[in-house]
């Protein structure tokens, strides 16, 4: 037997800290729904240390969001993309990481986007 064990609304998951809502600048860069990374997304695309010199988690947002939008647009399945940004991380060359987003019903079924690591869902 399978069933769902917990559940919660995006609204809950974005105030719990489980999602961080990044629709603000996903609007600056040309999404009109609104956009949400998983904490694990996060911190491996965005999030940075003492030791990533000259870097701000602005910019890497910044380059998240406009990979994601190119590849919308180059996309066949609208619903679900893997893609894949280059993150500097320790002082070291930049390394592909690997991310998916998936746009699907909010809380209340308007379409959103949530961008993850490739194991989430």
């Amino acid at each position: 037997m399978t069933g769902i064990i917990y559940s919660c609304t995006r609204a809950e998951a974005i105030r719990d800290g489980v999602l961080i809502d990044v629709s603000e600048m996903a609007a600056e860069a040309g999404f009109r729904y609104p956009v949400a990374l998983s904490r694990a997304a996060w911190a491996a695309g965005v999030e940075v240390s003492l030791s990533d010199a000259c870097q701000d988690e602005q910019g890497r947002l910044w380059d998240i969001l406009n990979v994601l939008r190119f590849e919308i647009r180059a996309a066949t399945s609208q619903s679900l993309i893997y893609f894949d940004v280059l993150v500097a991380k320790g002082g070291k060359k930049p390394e592909p990481i690997r991310l998916k987003a998936h746009c699907g019903p909010g809380d209340n079924l308007e379409p959103v986007i949530t961008v993850m690591v490739p194991n989430e869902d």
